[in-house]
């Protein structure tokens, strides 16, 4: 029989950490980057909003990682092509067909990374029981978002300090690119060392699927699926415009209504408090649900994820660029964001609940991620169309769908919260 929860203190930080850094680079620091080497908003957001298609159409090989090999040999190879990638990347920004040869790289990074969400949630769904996933989805948005900050934090930072240290913004970028592969390459070893082998049981059987087909027709047909799938598809719509144009506000200088940060500031600002914010964040959300359930806290979670964007707004209107401003923002965006997240996963591990669980899951994380994408493609177009100030207001209003059809949702009001022993 399958041993839950075994050594989960020392591989949920580090597989989420894992989770989280290809993604950040692939649809964050790739908006930085270009943003740097001299692509307009327009281009950055059709473009960088095009690779969130991995993770929109990930279901469809998601049955393959059930029914072929283990979730385990399947993520550590994943975040070993990541690896790869990030590296080819870094070698090729030099040349003079950069734009095409890195967007190449950032695809592949993003396949490889979406098929590591899918192997990494599976093993995160098998490994622990109902009651351990409630606690721990804190720690694993927590670690999740760290991977971001460290991204679009400390390496940024990386760069922005390389690009003072070398005068060449394209050197900059490449040692910062290769730096992200090593990191990625190093914690791929750890996940290697401290991922638990125990795929092999015979309850694992449990968790696969009869057929292909069955995979997609069980998942359709749960309860209020359609209402589920809605909810899903708009609860990110005002961050997923948002975390497109947020970096190219802060960098673009006032004339063009931006506050006119440096490379290495918008990295510092998010590497740092940033980051205590996002840890509390997001532990407390998972812990509040452990202790009370999902439905306590969800409304307020919705809130606590669309709020700082009216503070986005407010900078944008009234041309602020005061330090303390901007960080106190940037503070209820990422406390915000973890707190809200540790709600969202919950909510979607119920929707993955019975047989094929893994697939499931990925089915609900590709609605999420189409979420992320639509919106995202056409935030350059709107920021452009209406000015950071307009853009701003645009993505507040953004957030009434996803308050509205919370109302109608269906899940156990108690769903996630520890049970008495």
């Amino acid at each position: 029989m399958i041993q839950k929860n075994k050594w989960a203190w020392a591989w949920v930080p580090t597989l989420y950490f894992t989770q989280g850094l290809p993604y950040v680079m692939v649809v964050t620091v790739s908006v930085i980057m270009y943003k740097k080497l001299g692509i307009s908003n327009a281009d950055i957001g059709l473009y960088t909003s095009w690779l969130y298609l991995p993770w929109v159409i990930k279901p469809l090989w998601s049955p393959f990682l059930d029914l072929i090999g283990t979730k385990r040999n399947w993520f550590l190879f994943m975040q070993l092509l990541v690896a790869l990638s990030f590296l080819a990347i870094g070698l090729t920004l030099p040349t003079n067909i950069f734009f095409i040869t890195t967007l190449a790289c950032f695809w592949m990074a993003a396949f490889a990374s979406a098929t590591n969400d899918i192997a990494s949630d599976g093993y995160y769904m098998i490994g622990l029981t109902e009651e351990k996933q409630s606690f721990f989805v804190g720690v694993r948005s927590t670690f999740y978002k760290l991977a971001n900050v460290t991204g679009q934090g400390l390496l940024v930072i990386l760069a922005g300090f390389l690009e003072n240290y070398y005068g060449d913004n394209t050197k900059a970028w490449s040692v910062t690119m290769i730096a992200a592969a090593g990191l990625m390459l190093l914690f791929t070893v750890s996940n290697a060392i401290f991922c638990p082998k125990f795929e092999s049981s015979k309850a694992i059987v449990l968790d696969k699927p009869n057929s292909f087909l069955e995979v997609f027709t069980s998942f359709f047909k749960k309860p209020g699926i359609g209402m589920a799938l809605a909810f899903i598809l708009f609860f990110r719509l005002g961050e997923s415009q948002l975390v497109k144009m947020a970096s190219p506000f802060l960098l673009d200088p006032p004339e063009a209504g931006g506050l006119g940060y440096t490379t290495a500031e918008v990295g510092t600002i998010y590497g740092t408090i940033g980051v205590i914010m996002l840890t509390v964040g997001g532990i407390l959300g998972g812990i509040l649900i452990s202790r009370h359930g999902l439905k306590k806290w969800f409304f307020p979670m919705v809130l606590s994820l669309n709020i700082p964007n009216a503070f986005y707004a407010f900078l944008a209107i009234t041309e602020t660029s005061n330090l303390g401003a901007v960080v106190t923002t940037v503070i209820l965006e990422q406390f915000g964001y973890g707190f809200a997240i540790a709600g969202f996963m919950v909510y979607l591990i119920y929707i993955a609940e019975g047989i094929s669980k893994t697939s499931h899951y990925a089915l609900a994380t590709g609605f999420m991620a189409l979420g992320m994408m639509l919106p995202g493609l056409i935030s350059g177009y709107m920021q452009e169309w209406l000015g950071y100030d307009g853009f701003f207001i645009w993505v507040v209003l953004a957030a009434l769908p996803s308050l509205i059809l919370l109302k109608y949702i269906k899940y156990p009001p108690e769903y996630g919260k520890k049970r008495a022993s």
